[in-house]
């Protein structure tokens, strides 16, 4: 066998056994890593109702129904799909962006009743970097509350007490603000 042929097996020796540790080894020592580790998360972190798997902690969907508590608007596909996960890429300058930001002010004021001097937060008229986030602010999910209060027949005291226990404190105690997740929000108002 001549030398470059020797060469050539040799690369493609040293190509299969990477490929099997890269592609196959590693990931499958990972995943028992995790499973071992993490057995509650390795797998996500799925919301469940009467054992029927109802959405996940970690990633925003849509709640379009008046008596729900709504989340962040979505750039992601045509909306919260987890398969299509990114921004909107529009610049803070960005003239679509404006109109956007501008018609969803208008709709949460008129969603929920709000003056014309009340601040509408951020998060309210934006969208996340991935288009899924799961959380909005505790100030987001007060102002809501009382519309979900009405059309639920709850007193705004019972939504809060919910939003209080769905509200996750900023990471490690330290990092970022408190945050509300809507899902398990929706999911223990639906419960009541």
């Amino acid at each position: 066998m001549g030398p470059t042929l020797r060469l050539l097996r040799e690369a493609v020796t040293v190509m299969l056994a990477l490929a099997v540790l890269s592609c196959g080894c590693y990931p499958l020592a990972v995943w028992a890593a995790a499973q071992f580790l993490f057995p509650e998360t390795a797998n996500g972190t799925l919301s469940l109702r009467r054992g029927v798997v109802v959405g996940s902690d970690r990633i925003a969907q849509g709640f379009a129904g008046p008596d729900y508590l709504h989340p962040r608007p979505s750039a992601a596909g045509k909306g919260y799909d987890a398969t299509r996960s990114g921004g909107s890429n529009l610049g803070p300058l960005s003239d679509r962006l404006l109109v956007a930001v501008a018609q969803r002010v208008a709709a949460y004021r008129e969603e929920n009743d709000l003056p014309l001097w009340a601040t509408v937060p951020v998060d309210a008229v934006t969208t996340s970097g991935s288009g899924l986030d799961p959380h909005i602010s505790v100030v987001n999910a007060r102002l809501q509350a009382p519309r979900v209060a009405r059309l639920r027949g709850l007193t705004l005291a019972a939504v809060d007490s919910v939003i209080d226990r769905c509200t996750d404190g900023p990471d490690l105690g330290l990092f970022g603000t408190a945050g509300v997740n809507v899902l398990a929000v929706n999911l223990a108002l639906d419960a009541r």
